[in-house]
């Protein structure tokens, strides 16, 4: 689903950025390692700050990005426009995601999941597009704060089969991936880094 006003304003500033490079990308990176060249996916891209991340960050030689927001596909596509032929972007969902079996080494999902209501869809296409071997790095908001009735008045968040960490955890399980590591910020917050079964 598409963010309504406060959290479209909440996702483009400085803050967001600069917790997504100094808290989030660093958490994933200790918890799954590099890529070290590579081909990655991020699953609702955002303005692209996520896809630069995974990039200088995690190493990738290149990565494609999609939203469900066309106005966040052309910021990203403005920030990452130097980068040329190593970021593809396109408006997509993640429940369908338009590319064959086995295309990545890496998915990145900043945050993005649990604004999707049929959630193990998403799981399901993302253990679908990643190679054997290839690893799943996510940090996603869990039930309990998009329950809590402040952040249910501010944002416009699907309340029906939200997740918290073990089940999150499941689900990824259940998806066709190995679970490697997972942390959790009390109630709220939650890392996972997963793989993709090399039998697969």
């Amino acid at each position: 689903m598409l963010l309504n006003r406060f959290e479209f304003a909440l996702m483009n500033n400085p803050v967001r950025a600069a917790v997504q490079h100094h808290v989030e990308a660093r958490r994933l990176l200790r918890m799954g390692g590099a890529m070290n060249g590579g081909r990655a996916l991020e699953v609702g891209c955002g303005r692209g700050v996520g896809a630069g991340l995974i990039l200088d960050v995690f190493g990738a030689h290149s990565v494609d990005g999609f939203d469900l927001d066309p106005r966040m596909v052309a910021r990203a596509r403005r920030r990452l426009g130097r980068r040329g032929s190593n970021a593809r972007l396109w408006v997509g969902d993640a429940t369908t995601i338009p590319v064959e079996n086995d295309t990545y080494d890496a998915v990145f999902d900043f945050g993005i999941i649990h604004h999707i209501p049929q959630w193990r869809f998403s799981l399901r296409e993302i253990a679908r597009v990643l190679k054997p071997g290839g690893r799943f790095y996510a940090e996603e908001v869990l039930g309990a704060f998009i329950r809590h009735p402040v952040v249910r008045r501010l944002f416009d968040h699907p309340q029906a089969d939200r997740f918290d960490a073990a089940e999150f955890r499941k689900g990824i399980e259940e998806a066709g991936l190995a679970p490697q590591a997972t942390e959790k910020l009390g109630g709220a917050f939650a890392w996972f880094t997963a793989e993709k079964h090399r039998s697969a």
